[in-house]
């Protein structure tokens, strides 16, 4: 709870709150434009990864061969998932990150930063202002997209 003049000086947490549930973000950033493609879903499972991949594959011009960085949840490696992609060959490259390191992947440090920024420290209602705080936030990072840009220090 945010502090309040009088009251309470610091932020303060208190144990009497009401868990609305889970929201998964399915999110990839193309590192061309700096625009975040995304979906809000109730669960992760293969379906809403299909739906997902069959999103970048409308989103991109059908000649483009769609590169994606993924972690090893079961959705992306799932029986469903492959006769999808068995579907579409040569559209999607998808690459894996190592156990326990998806912190390899850029969207995880979007995630980061989206969650200071946008969700630490605020309470909702409902998992609907959850998703509608969410998506307009992908909405206002999308109306200014900046470009990814890797560097690294040894020009120095």
């Amino acid at each position: 709870m945010p502090p309040v003049p009088g009251e309470h000086a610091t932020i303060r947490r208190d144990s009497e709150y009401k868990r609305h549930g889970t929201l998964s973000l399915l999110a990839g950033i193309d590192l061309v434009t700096g625009e975040v493609i995304s979906s809000v879903e109730e669960r992760h499972r293969s379906r809403e990864f299909i739906n997902f991949l069959q999103n970048l594959d409308a989103y991109y011009s059908p000649e483009l061969r769609i590169q994606i960085i993924l972690d090893n949840h079961s959705a992306h490696i799932s029986k469903e998932t492959n006769a999808y992609l068995a579907t579409r060959p040569e559209r999607f490259e998808l690459v894996f990150t190592p156990k326990h390191g998806s912190w390899l992947n850029v969207i995880e440090s979007f995630f980061a930063k989206m969650t200071r920024q946008v969700l630490r420290h605020f309470r909702v209602k409902s998992k609907d202002e959850l998703k509608q705080r969410i998506e307009l936030y992908l909405q206002e990072v999308n109306q200014n997209p900046l470009p990814f840009r890797w560097t690294y220090g040894l020009e120095k």
